[in-house]
């Protein structure tokens, strides 16, 4: 390919290589770092806690560098996760040549390297987050000849001192522009970096929340993604969480990827987005309509959603957010255009080609292709969720749709096309079943299904029986009714949990 390909592409490395990250190979790394004077490697990776750890490198020569790249480097496993034990807690972790990005915040010129973590006899760790979402996703693909894509859209809330100049209208946030907003710049630096380190931005904008109290403001924010395969996906978030977080410190103001910030406000939610995939074509719809695959997958996902709040809702606070009646999804159903659903399919460009030149009377008609543009959302995680964890078990229940004998009898059982919430239809409300209403139920609904996501040797024993004690060791099962009205216990929650994920 010629130059003029990526002359304008965002990722330096890319740039400056003349080819897409997929086919960055160890030589290609290598010299980016000696043509670009860079003089250090961050090895990256993400722990039990969700976080992107660190393991940097100062570069000796070019015999070191080598060595660093072609051998990875020992980590201790047990500091890491909790369902590792210290006596054989030794693991590797090696780095994956196609994430390699240009540090954008780094004094002296670096590259960062996202990498996998591997076990004592050099296979892929059985129990790494990572490793179990490849696992899911390619026993979708043997099973059923569907893959999936995946993109995510992060809420967040920025926490500053207040501002008296252009008061924003509490909870009118969305798509609000500054002043009335006072941190677009910084969701727009960071969305610039973010697209710097490889990700693939669909844009970004302010959304509904924001309120203040005597010494703070508050404002909510999102970021989406675009479609891609499920690797690319979830290491697009963890990027984009910690990119946020650089920014803001270096804004000198706060930023929180929290479910819950305070009773009565807008909470942040993390939806995930899909597509299934056949042949490299999107099947999400069929003449214009919810294609059968998709609606198998969608019954399969809400057949186990219950199960999935453990590794999606994976805090107290998330369970302040999921409260019926208001809008994130508590019942398990899905619609189209419907919000109140736990699956929602939203606007698909269907027989919507020729806005464009409708509103623009010099352009000439265009015959453009939106199949690609379809997709269905799974409404419920938030900023705790275990990335790795919730996308492989939603490749557990797409596979797990096209197990059931009833799916397209349970998907037409759950669709719904009405106000949920409307009086006249509380009938067909009590009819469909419930996400947990705490960490404590979330656990019990994942063990009652373990079997579901241990199929196929996905999941493994020692990982659920971790996320289960994880989850019942905060005793939250009667939290939310015992802390209602009680705003400052509520807050010492909130601020325990601030920093999730």
């Amino acid at each position: 390919m010629s130059n003029k390909n990526f002359s304008m592409h965002v990722n330096p490395l890319v740039r400056y290589l003349e080819k897409p990250s997929s086919d960055f190979t160890k030589k290609d790394i290598i010299k980016y770092i000696e043509d670009n004077s860079i003089r250090v490697v961050n090895f990256r990776y993400v722990g039990g806690d969700g976080r992107l750890k660190a393991l940097n490198f100062v570069i000796q020569n070019k015999e070191h560098l080598e060595n660093i790249l072609s051998t990875g480097e020992r980590v201790d496993g047990s500091s890491l996760f909790g369902f590792l034990e210290a006596g054989s807690s030794d693991l590797y972790v090696v780095p994956r040549f196609n994430t390699a990005f240009l540090n954008p915040f780094a004094e002296i010129p670096t590259v960062d390297i996202l990498c996998s973590y591997y076990d004592k006899d050099g296979s892929p760790l059985p129990s790494s987050p990572e490793n179990i979402m490849r696992k899911a996703h390619q026993a979708l693909i043997d099973k059923t000849g569907y893959g999936l894509d995946v993109m995510g859209e992060i809420e967040y809330y920025i926490i500053s001192e207040k501002d008296e100049l252009y008061e924003a209208t509490d909870q009118k946030g969305y798509h609000e522009s500054a002043p009335f907003v006072k941190w677009e710049q910084l969701r727009i630096d960071a969305q610039h970096a973010i697209a710097q380190c490889g990700a693939d931005i669909k844009y970004s904008h302010s959304e509904v929340g924001n309120f203040s109290d005597e010494e703070h403001e508050y404002e909510q924010n999102e970021i989406e993604f675009l479609p891609t395969n499920v690797q690319s996906a979830a290491d697009q978030l963890v990027i984009a969480k910690w990119v946020l977080r650089e920014v803001a410190y270096r804004y000198g103001v706060t930023v929180s990827f929290a479910p819950k910030i305070t009773a009565g406000k807008a909470g942040s939610g993390m939806h995930i987005h899909m597509r299934p995939m056949k042949d490299g074509k999107n099947v999400t719809l069929e003449n214009g309509q919810i294609s059968e695959p998709s609606r198998k997958i969608i019954a399969g996902i809400l057949d186990i959603a219950p199960a999935l709040s453990a590794f999606g809702n994976t805090l107290p606070t998330s369970y302040f957010r999921l409260v019926p009646h208001q809008e994130a999804p508590t019942n398990v159903c899905w619609g189209e255009r419907n919000r109140s659903a736990l699956i929602r399919v939203p606007l698909g460009w269907v027989g919507a080609t020729d806005m464009v030149k409708k509103e623009n009377s010099l352009e000439k008609e265009q015959n453009l292709d939106f199949s690609d543009k379809p997709t269905f959302e799974f409404r419920c995680p938030d900023g705790s969720a275990d990335i790795y964890l919730l996308i492989a078990g939603l490749c557990v229940g797409a596979r797990h749709g096209f197990e059931m004998d009833n799916a397209l009898e349970f998907a037409k059982k759950t669709y719904i096309d009405v106000n949920i919430f409307a009086e006249e239809h509380k009938k067909r409300q009590d009819e469909l079943a419930q996400l947990p209403y705490s960490c404590k139920k979330a656990a019990s609904y994942l063990r009652q299904q373990a079997d579901i996501f241990k199929q196929h040797a996905v999941f493994t024993d020692r990982l659920i029986e971790g996320v289960v004690n994880k989850l019942e060791g905060y005793n939250d099962e009667n939290l939310r009714e015992k802390l209602e009205g009680n705003h400052e216990e509520t807050m010492k929650l909130v601020r325990k949990f601030l920093h999730c994920g």
